[in-house]
């Protein structure tokens, strides 16, 4: 599992989506949340759960990718 944290969303959101469009192949399942941080109104911020599949070179590119756009970050948790 890939969790993205998404910071400033109007800005990001295009280039996120860019990013997994690119490495669509290698997504099994997406979920995505916005605005998860309610007690925080002033932040405009995602959260989105991956479900990868390929090879840990694939994934490593994946997560350089997305944390390259910038307001984004990436944490691997394997199940």
């Amino acid at each position: 599992m890939l969790l993205v944290k998404v910071g400033d969303r109007p800005k990001t959101a295009v280039r996120v989506q860019e990013v997994l469009t690119q490495y669509g192949c290698n997504i099994r399942t997406r979920l995505g949340l916005h605005e998860f941080a309610s007690e925080c109104d002033e932040r405009d911020e995602g959260l989105i759960v991956l479900e990868i599949v390929g090879s840990p070179e694939e994934v490593e590119k994946l997560r350089s990718a997305l944390e390259a756009i910038g307001n984004v970050k990436t944490v691997f948790v394997e199940l």
